[in-house]
């Protein structure tokens, strides 16, 4: 499951892994050690590779450093690629929500709004959406063509509904 920060991949590749009983893995989490510390790239390619051993996963996330990991070992990508209003929403509720209820995401970690604000800041996800977004629409498909990932099923969602229907039953995908 790839795109961009707020895309709604975790929530997808989750009720996605529970309909086919499959593991869910939740690359951020694996990624990000306590005090929002990143993992050494030897540590989180370990954890990555022992996460995908088991028979059945879904995985959500973009992280580079694993993708021949990950892609190699995928039978299909799902790319949730919406428009910039649509995530920027989803963003802005989502720290909001975070921040509010103090959520504790990954290894202790939480969010904080004011942070988030910032968005000049490396650390701000709106920083990091403005970042990334075009980037991605760019950078995925010619990945997708590149011969070493021709085995990948590609399903690209570009609105919320079409993924609703898709995970429905009720489309084409």
């Amino acid at each position: 499951m790839v795109g961009t920060t707020s895309s709604g991949k975790s929530t997808l590749a989750r009720q996605l892994a529970k309909n086919i009983s499959a593991d869910f893995i939740e690359l951020d989490a694996l990624h990000w050690e306590p005090n929002w510390a990143e993992a050494p790239d030897d540590l989180f390619r370990q954890r990555v590779e022992i996460a995908i051993s088991s028979e059945a996963w879904v995985a959500a996330g973009n992280y580079s450093v694993v993708r021949d990991i990950v892609w190699t070992h995928a039978e299909a990508i799902i790319w949730l690629d919406y428009p910039f209003h649509i995530v920027f929403w989803q963003l802005l509720k989502r720290t909001i929500h975070r921040a509010i209820t103090q959520e504790e995401l990954w290894n202790g970690n939480r969010e904080s709004f004011w942070t988030h604000l910032k968005f000049w800041s490396e650390e701000s996800l709106f920083h990091w959406l403005f970042k990334t977004y075009w980037r991605r629409k760019r950078e995925y498909p010619m990945l997708f063509a590149l011969p070493e990932n021709a085995h990948l099923k590609i399903m690209h969602f570009k609105h919320p509904k079409e993924t609703e229907c898709w995970l429905k039953g009720d489309s084409h995908f």
